[in-house]
């Protein structure tokens, strides 16, 4: 029964039942989501899937200056925010859960390999807008979307991650939990809904060898297909009511250690959504470790690039299998995937952020250094992983020396986490970096976020 235990927790979830530092950090994740969507801006597999939102939505855009900000927003007033268009909440939810996962910025939960902000919040922000729900309503709903999501790809494991991007499955029903509580499910639509999303659920790592555009529909779809679910089962439609645990269930087809037990995991006392953690390097998360830890290894010893020889880089497989096949990285977004690219970055220029990787993934520098850098299976890496993401290297320089790196919590997870300043301030820089918004519309969209609890309707965000 862990599918509906899981369905009845996210139908019945209450405000008042959050405790007060999960509602701030719900409000923190909603930013930073925020602007990693406006970071999409430009991207050319994201105009791709807004052009196609566009035509098949039979809705002209219109600005978000228009009468619908005020008149109800039913019908195309969903907001887009890479274009400050409306549409349907089915296309406004597809376009902002692409948007939001092509800067590689958005946030990530360790013990499940899933990045809940892509799917959760493009689906609740479209629901909260089409029904005029309060921020109360939308933040709960966040919590509910973040706890099933979490669980679930929790659920189905390490074997599940090795070929399926988790966040496009477990995303699914993680977006379908968000948008079944803004439409006021019942505990048993809320089932039907899972059933729904869980039968769509999609994802394949092999567009990483090819550099394809891949990732970016994983999470639309994730986002627009749960939304879908929770639509539907509004409307009576049924699913599988055992779509997690089944004997031909998403367990059964997609994982070989799953583990029941995680589903239900202290429902309502252990808050998952507060275990995640923000992205401060613009590239793959598996990267993160290994990149703070030469860091500290090139600070504490003043080196520069030109000193290293070798990097050792001491990694669970999870890095392996995700970055393994990347090894002459084509794109902007496939070396966000390499290793070797990402430390170079870092040895480099001492950040590995947008600008970096847009100017200089392909420099010859970093090119030479990425040559330099070897990834090597650690036991006690692999052992700790995926609750925590130790960061270990060892740096062979030109004079013959070996200096070694460790870093126990990188940069952004709960315990080394963004402060709200730090926050805004990323949120700012990822809307300027793409040209989505200014300074000052950051700002004032950060106001909104920070008092969001307080808000009677969730309008337009810019």
């Amino acid at each position: 029964m862990s599918t509906q235990e899981l369905a009845t927790f996210a139908a019945n979830l209450q405000f008042g039942q959050i405790p007060d530092a999960v509602v701030r950090r719900a409000e923190d994740l909603f930013l930073d989501w925020i602007g990693s969507a406006l970071a999409g801006r430009g991207a050319r597999p994201v105009e791709a899937i807004a052009r196609f939102a566009e035509e098949m939505s039979g809705v002209p855009a219109r600005g978000a200056a228009s009468g619908a900000a005020s008149a109800g927003m039913s019908g195309g007033a969903c907001e887009v925010l890479i274009s400050r268009t409306r549409t349907t909440p089915l296309f406004a939810a597809m376009v902002n859960g692409a948007s939001s996962h092509f800067a590689e910025q958005d946030d990530v939960h360790n013990g499940s390999v899933f990045h809940p902000a892509a799917v959760v919040f493009p689906a609740a922000l479209a629901i909260g807008q089409a029904e005029g729900r309060s921020g109360q309503e939308l933040l709960t709903a966040a919590v509910a979307g973040y706890e099933v999501g979490i669980r679930v790809g929790e659920f189905l494991g390490r074997s599940h991650y090795k070929i399926f991007h988790t966040t496009g499955t477990a995303g699914t029903i993680a977006a379908a939990a968000a948008a079944g509580r803004l439409l006021n499910l019942s505990p048993e639509q809320m089932l039907h809904a899972f059933g729904s999303a869980g039968t769509q659920a999609a994802g394949l790592w092999e567009f990483l060898r090819d550099a394809a555009d891949s990732k970016q529909l994983h999470t639309g779809k994730a986002a627009a297909d749960g939304l879908t679910a929770a639509w539907l089962a509004r409307e009576g439609f049924t699913g599988a009511r055992r779509i997690l645990e089944g004997p031909q269930g998403m367990a059964a087809g997609m994982s070989r250690d799953a583990d029941p037990a995680r589903l239900t995991d202290r429902l309502g006392a252990r808050w998952a959504l507060a275990e995640t953690s923000f992205k401060f390097h613009a590239s793959c998360r598996h990267t993160h470790p290994a990149a703070d830890a030469l860091q500290a290894v090139m600070h504490e010893h003043a080196l520069t690039a030109a000193q290293i020889a070798r990097v050792d880089a001491f990694v669970h497989q999870g890095a392996i299998d995700v970055l393994g096949p990347v090894v002459n990285p084509q794109t902007v977004h496939q070396a966000k995937f390499s290793m070797g690219t990402v430390l170079g970055l870092i040895a480099e220029f001492d950040a590995a952020g947008l600008s970096e990787f847009e100017q200089s993934y392909n420099n010859p520098r970093v090119a030479a250094l990425r040559e330099k850098v070897h990834m090597v299976l650690d036991a006690e890496v692999d052992g700790a992983y995926p609750a925590r993401w130790i960061g270990k290297v060892v740096v062979t320089t030109t004079d013959g020396r070996t200096l070694h790196g460790r870093v126990d919590e990188p940069k952004g997870d709960p315990g080394n986490t963004l402060s709200r300043a730090e926050l805004q301030d990323k949120a700012v820089r990822l809307a300027a970096f793409s040209g989505a918004a200014t300074a000052a519309e950051m700002n004032a969209v950060a106001d909104k976020v920070w008092s969001l609890a307080h808000a009677e309707r969730i309008g337009a965000l810019l």
